[in-house]
């Protein structure tokens, strides 16, 4: 390492002081103009944790459905999963540094994790359609070239597809080719081969209205949209080029406020979905002839992809063992359907893609989907290696059929994270497959009414939670309120979590009635209030 080098480029890239962030879930968040240095150093931290890992990493530059005028940063690790937990501890560390602290901490760093500074490093680089994302991509560029990383730019992509591209690159392409056109190519493949079973294939279009959030999800779907011509007709709206990135659109507006996006022209009964701005996360909804809106969110889709598979996987007649992973904010009617209705086991982790990605693994078929529509299916290596097998060897004609529709279902997924894109095709796939409309597949169950709520609070950290956050532990007394006020509505439930983010409490509550879930919320809302350090003025109903 050149220190001199090192200080030149650190001095283009300055700290501003003061300012401290915290590697989350998500990466780091934040305003564009406060993340420059940020990226330098995450260049810097690729390549150590290439050197260390000796494979390729990936830096996705992107904020997902945060506002335009944000941006942030993720690394990828080395099968396309999240950065690994103590290196998100390095990448605050290296991100807070003071300058002249820098080579001291990459030193530190290298000693803890025993990277070995003579090994070749290697980056791939992603970034969304934020006005802010090239010229920081070029920042974190600067801090692999410090360290002597090799790179590769992908430019403009999906995070997902960053993901994809890194898995490909480190399975020596077991996963697939690391392009572009790989990608397109796997999916559409796998998509034309499921779809030519299905019963109305050639018959009725199949139309679909997508909301793009103004962001990359357009710019790659309509790259896509001639690998499938004919088998789905999308129609982008939100295309991003006229108005701002996540702007009153985009998945995670339409989950929160409940009602479609601005920019999309909704006929009755029309199938419609939206991404969100890096096109990791997906939801359905349609208007019925009343007028009414229906959401379709992720618990929703996870019971649509569970239904499916568990038919497949009792048609191929393997002891094949297959889980639902959820978290608390999943609705009670989505785990309740799966269990006493599927007969699907359900475990419920902590909120985070992490978390679910990690509990899913353990299964030979393992599906997880947040609420908000991020998630995607995984097969264990065993599970995989017997359905391929199957699919050409079996002599019974109907096994393996099954067992080749869930080879196809294999190569559909990106197992590597949630996938606006994949998760839009498989969805498309099982709707053909079994000839369901979007009426139909909505009415599998019946959400019960929920309300979410925030409260401010002077230091978020007052609140720690167990059973994968739902119960507080503390502040005392807390939870003993909760009890006591859910005890006074039917079916209901609710439970509070610190925000990983900001010194907000989220509240979650659910009941029979809107009129009750929402007298919930504000009642549990004004215990946190009370009990929690509550700021400003208390939560009005």
């Amino acid at each position: 390492m050149d220190s001199e080098v090192l200080k030149k480029y650190s001095a283009l890239h300055p700290k501003p002081a003061g300012l401290t962030l915290q590697y989350g879930t998500a990466g780091f968040r934040a305003k564009a103009e406060q993340l420059d240095h940020v990226m330098f150093r995450m260049g810097l931290l690729a390549v150590l944790r290439s050197k260390a890992v000796v494979s390729t990493i990936g830096i996705m530059v992107t904020a997902s459905h945060n506002p335009e005028e944000d941006n942030g940063v993720k690394l990828v690790d080395p099968l396309g999963e999240m950065l690994h937990p103590s290196w998100e501890e390095y990448a605050t560390q290296l991100a807070n540094a003071e300058e002249r602290e820098l080579q001291e901490v990459i030193t530190e760093i290298c000693q803890k994790a025993a990277v070995n500074q003579h090994k070749d490093a290697s980056v791939f680089i992603g970034r969304d359609t934020r006005p802010s994302s090239e010229k920081l991509s070029q920042s974190v560029i600067d801090g692999i070239f410090v360290l002597g990383g090799q790179y590769h730019d992908y430019g403009l992509v999906t995070t997902p597809q960053l993901h994809y591209m890194v898995c490909c690159q480190n399975t020596q392409g077991q996963y697939g080719k690391a392009t572009l056109e790989g990608y397109y190519e796997k999916l559409s493949k796998a998509f034309m081969e499921l779809i030519k079973e299905s019963p109305s294939f050639g018959e009725s279009q199949r139309h679909l209205k997508i909301d793009c959030a103004n962001g990359i999800g357009a710019l790659k779907l309509s790259e896509m949209e001639p690998y499938f011509r004919k088998e789905v007709l999308i129609h982008l709206c939100n295309d991003g080029t006229k108005e701002k990135l996540n702007h009153l659109c985009g998945a995670d507006f339409v989950k929160v406020h409940q009602k479609p996006p601005r920019g999309l022209d909704m006929k009755p009964n029309e199938r419609c979905c939206s991404f969100d701005g890096d096109a990791d996360r997906i939801v359905y909804y349609y208007k019925d002839t009343t007028g009414h809106f229906h959401l379709i969110d992720g618990d929703k889709i996870a019971t649509l992809i569970s239904i499916f598979l568990k038919e497949l996987l009792a048609k191929v007649g393997q002891p094949l063992k297959m889980a639902v992973v959820q978290t608390a904010y999943a609705n009670g009617s989505s785990t309740r359907y799966l269990e006493e209705t599927l007969k699907v086991p359900v475990h419920c982790v902590k909120t985070g893609v992490k978390h679910l990605h990690h509990k899913a693994q353990e299964f030979d078929v393992g599906v997880y989907f947040e609420a908000n529509g991020h998630g995607t299916v995984l097969f264990s290596k065993a599970a995989e290696t017997k359905i391929r097998q199957l699919a050409k060897e079996e002599k019974d004609d109907e096994k393996r059929e099954a067992a080749k529709v869930l080879e196809n279902m294999i190569d559909l997924i990106n197992q590597t994270v949630g996938d606006a894109v994949s998760d839009m095709l498989v969805i498309e796939a099982i709707l053909a497959l079994k000839g369901l409309t979007v009426q139909q597949w909505d009415a599998l169950y019946s959400d019960l009414p929920n309300r979410l709520l925030k409260v401010q609070v002077a230091d978020r950290r007052v609140i720690d939670t167990t059973d994968a956050e739902r119960r507080a532990v503390t502040p005392p007394g807390l939870q003993e309120k909760i009890d006591e006020l859910v005890k006074k509505y039917k079916l209901s439930r609710a439970f509070v979590r610190p925000s990983g983010t900001e010194d907000v409490v989220r509240i979650y509550a659910e009941a029979d009635t809107q009129e009750n879930a929402d007298a919930l919320a504000h009642e549990v809302s004004l215990a946190v209030y009370h009990l929690a350090g509550g700021k400003g003025a208390p939560p009005q109903p």
